[in-house]
């Protein structure tokens, strides 16, 4: 069963990412790309807890746009390493899959921040 507390999932998933990074082969062209997923998927959880403790819905929004983004290029960097190797498109797929449910719940989130049902 998925959890709903959105800081749970969020965070969950910042430390699958993090986990599955030793499956992935060492090259030139890797390290490149695993450093790029770090930073994003990090963000995600950074930008995340740092909208919980915002003052204004303003910051929580632009926070939250900011997770969106960063879970895109995630997506992103974890659909290439699959591209690029195929027993790292099994391993990832689950991964992938989670990450776009994160991004349609954050895309509800912001939508609903915007029209004043999250005060």
């Amino acid at each position: 069963m998925k959890t709903f507390d959105i800081h749970k999932r969020t965070f969950d998933f910042v430390i699958e990412v993090l986990k599955s990074i030793k499956y992935i082969p060492v090259s030139v062209e890797n390290k490149i790309i695993v450093n790029q997923l770090i930073r994003s998927v990090t963000s995600c959880g950074a930008n995340d807890q740092e909208a919980d403790g915002v003052s204004t819905k303003r910051d929580f929004i632009h926070c939250y746009t900011i997770v969106r983004k960063e879970l895109k290029e995630t997506k992103y960097w974890l659909s290439v390493l699959s591209a690029l190797d195929p027993k790292l498109k099994t391993r990832f797929s689950s991964l992938i899959v989670e990450n776009d449910e994160l991004v349609k719940i954050i895309s509800t989130i912001i939508k609903n921040a915007s029209l004043g049902k999250i005060s």
